[in-house]
C-alpha cells in the first residue's frame, strides 16, 4: 500500500511538472530486482501518459540488476527497454557491481578485481540495447564504492571507460568512434 501511495504520489508531482511546460529531467534511479513492480507501475504510468499527451512522464529510467547474474541482467533490461523505447524513454542499465554498502547490498568482502567492468561486459550490453534504440548508457563499474569502506582500498580507473569505448569501436570496425554513453563520462560532464 505505501509503495502505491509513493508512486500515485510520483505520478502527481510528475504531471504537476508537466503543466508548468518548463523543461524539467525525471530520472528514476537504481531500480533493483526486488523493486520492479514499481517500475512496472512507472512505466505503465509513462505509457498512459504518452497515450494522452505523446510523451511520458518521466525523461528516463534507471535499472540496477548489477547483483544478478551479467545474462539476466542484460535480458531483463532489453525486455523493459522494448516497452520504453517506443515511449522516447531513455534507460540508464548498471553493469559491474560497486564496493561498500548501498541499498542492503553489502560488496565489502567482493575481489577489487569485481568492481571493474570488462570492456566484453559493455560490448555485450552494447549488442542488446543497440538495436532496440540508441537512447541508453551503461553504469560500468570502474572501482566505484558507496558507503561504507574501509580506506585506501578504493582505486578509481575512470580510464577504463575509455578503454570500453575503444574495446567496442574496434568490435564494431572503427566506427562510430564513440559508440557508447558510458557513465559518468567526465569528457561530457566538462
Amino acid at each position: 500500500m505505501a509503495c502505491a501511495y509513493k508512486l500515485s504520489l510520483f505520478i502527481s508531482r510528475s504531471q504537476y511538472l508537466n503543466l508548468i511546460h518548463s523543461p524539467v529531467v525525471l530520472h528514476s534511479d537504481h531500480c533493483a530486482k526486488k523493486l520492479l513492480p514499481w517500475f512496472d507501475g512507472m512505466l505503465a504510468a509513462d505509457e498512459e501518459y504518452f497515450k494522452a499527451h505523446q510523451e511520458p512522464l518521466f525523461s528516463s529510467h534507471m535499472l540496477d540488476l548489477s547483483e544478478d547474474p551479467k545474462a539476466e541482467n542484460i535480458e531483463i533490461c532489453a525486455k523493459y527497454f522494448k516497452r520504453m523505447a517506443p515511449l522516447g524513454l531513455w534507460l540508464e542499465m548498471e553493469i559491474g557491481i560497486t564496493g561498500g554498502e548501498e541499498d542492503g547490498v553489502d560488496n565489502t568482502g567482493v575481489d577489487n578485481a569485481a568492481l571493474y567492468t570488462q570492456p566484453d561486459d559493455v560490448y555485450d550490453v552494447y549488442q542488446a540495447l543497440n538495436p532496440i534504440s540508441p537512447n541508453f548508457s551503461i553504469a560500468a563499474a570502474f572501482g566505484n564504492v558507496h558507503g561504507v569502506y574501509k580506506p585506501g582500498n578504493v582505486k578509481l580507473q575512470p580510464e577504463l571507460l575509455g578503454s570500453h569505448q575503444e574495446y567496442t569501436c574496434a568490435k564494431l570496425g572503427g566506427s562510430p568512434a564513440q559508440p557508447l554513453y558510458v557513465l559518468p563520462s567526465f569528457e561530457r560532464c566538462i
